[in-house]
């Protein structure tokens, strides 16, 4: 495999879990090491957000946090890795305490939980487990 163009484009967990999915299923199924990477790295996606989110939900996502001012960067890790508390924002957005009000956070939260609602249903089912 060879770069044509090195750093011309991101790709989402969700964009590399699809394509993998096609290359599995193509003709030309990947051999030996390749394949090993290809199965294990599916395995891995499926078990994150990703695997529930949809081209229209990221879409959606990506277009409402557009007034918040974020880099592509700080997008693509929350499409990425949804969060779910003030937390994980302030771990996810760079010098988020000078950029981003209380209100503003508590905003993107509603957000993300109404682009990903999956996200919070897997918060919920691990807060109950453990007893």
């Amino acid at each position: 495999m060879e770069i044509v163009k090195g750093n011309s484009a991101t790709l989402s967990n969700f964009e590399v879990l699809k394509h993998l999915q096609k290359v599995k299923s193509s003709k030309m199924k990947p051999n030996g090491q390749l394949a090993t990477i290809t199965y294990e790295t599916i395995r891995y996606l499926e078990e994150t957000p990703c695997s529930q989110e949809t081209p229209e939900s990221i879409k959606e996502c990506v277009k409402a946090l557009a007034p918040f001012n974020l880099s592509k960067t700080e997008i693509l890790m929350i499409i990425n890795s949804p969060p779910t508390s003030a937390l994980e924002i302030q771990l996810l957005i760079e010098e988020s305490e000078e950029r981003l009000t209380e209100e503003q956070v508590e905003n993107m939260l509603e957000i993300i939980a109404k682009c990903f609602p999956h996200i919070k249903n897997q918060n919920d089912e691990d807060e109950e487990e453990p007893e």
